[in-house]
């Protein structure tokens, strides 16, 4: 086994990051970009799959990269069947749930065209293909699942594969083993994951994509019931349009039109007390979620880790801090580490480090 050429694979809406890894040492990043024009015309994320390809070896030709020769290929989890944190080899029957994602979560996602790369460059160059900690991770604990209405159940959906590694991170720089220690791990982006991290398990987490948790720069967050039933059956949304609503098109976003937080910081230097009065809102709600996760953990905490996109606000992650810091300690990761998690992860399975668990399977 050779530790040399691990492509790594984040397909996103509009782009397809790859990065090429020895080992762990990264030896470039390239984020293809995709005309909006040129994925409209695709029914749905599947169908992408085959542009997608082209791209994607495109893009390794102009860097001369032979896929044949690479030890391994890591790709981002999509919409598949809840899973255990860990690293699984991509298989037929994961393609086929990531597929199906819509039957099985109401939805799709970008990141489902992953293990759909990933199986086709395997069975194309005979290499192995991973993926890890995708956005279905659950190891919730039972009564976190209960929501209060019997035809509900709180699901996981989550930041998994960031949250996992800025753990990892946050364990190692203060002298502690992750399983034997509890953690609060929030990401804030385009969604907001609070995780309550229970040595090593994620014991209790908000769904991040339309569940309950803090508003975030687009989601809704958890809202009043009873004025959300006003809104849905007002006539003015259907269905598709109201999950996009509150999908994409609230939170921050919502309130000021914008969903870059630099911009929103912009407008408060420049006086703006609604900007400023949003702004406030989200880290408020984002405090108050850790609170919650404390509770869950009994206050039992050695650290509340802050990252993603808008944890490069020192602003955001200033106010959060003044209200959780009687907690734990908290330490601020900006921005994400994904390609480099998918990497560890790759490299840890074919070393032996980290055991390749079985897809579909307790």
């Amino acid at each position: 086994m050779t530790s040399f050429g691990i492509l790594v694979i984040n397909p996103g809406s509009t782009s397809t990051k790859i990065a090429l890894f020895n080992g762990t040492e990264k030896l470039f990043e390239e984020d293809i970009i995709h005309a909006e024009d040129e994925l409209r015309g695709f029914g749905d994320i599947a169908s992408q799959l085959s542009f997608r390809m082209r791209t994607l070896v495109q893009a390794l030709k102009e860097r001369a990269v032979e896929p044949s020769k690479l030890a391994a290929v890591c790709v981002r989890g999509g919409l598949m069947r809840p899973v255990k944190s860990g690293v699984y080899r991509v298989t037929e029957d994961m393609v086929e749930d990531v597929r199906n994602s819509k039957n099985i979560w109401g939805r799709e996602h970008a990141s489902s065209l992953g293990p759909l790369m990933g199986l086709q460059m395997s069975k194309e160059y005979g290499i192995p293909v991973f993926t890890a900690d995708p956005v279905t991770v659950d190891e919730m604990d039972d009564i976190a699942r209960i929501s209060g209405v019997p035809e509900i159940k709180r699901r996981s959906l989550l930041h998994a594969l960031n949250i996992k590694e800025r753990v990892r991170r946050g364990a190692h720089e203060l002298g502690v083993k992750v399983a034997e220690t509890n953690f609060i791990a929030v990401h804030m982006g385009g969604g907001t994951t609070v995780a309550a991290i229970r040595r090593g398990r994620i014991a209790d987490v908000n769904n991040a994509l339309l569940g309950q948790g803090p508003f975030s720069v687009q989601r809704a967050g958890a809202l009043p019931t009873g004025d959300l039933l006003d809104v849905a059956y007002s006539g003015k949304y259907s269905k598709p349009e109201l999950q996009r609503k509150l999908v994409y098109k609230s939170g921050m976003a919502g309130y000021l039109g914008t969903g870059d937080v630099r911009e929103v910081e912009r407008r408060i230097d420049a006086g703006d007390g609604t900007a400023a009065l949003i702004l406030s809102a989200m880290a408020y709600q984002v405090s108050k979620e850790i609170g919650g996760s404390a509770a869950a953990l009994s206050g039992n905490v050695a650290a509340i880790i802050l990252t993603g996109g808008v944890a490069f606000s020192e602003r955001v992650t200033g106010m959060i801090k003044e209200s959780v810091s009687f907690i734990a300690p908290v330490l601020v990761y900006p921005g994400q580490a994904e390609m480099e998690a998918l990497a560890w992860y790759a490299e840890a399975a074919l070393s032996g480090k980290e055991r390749i668990l079985p897809y579909g399977q307790d």
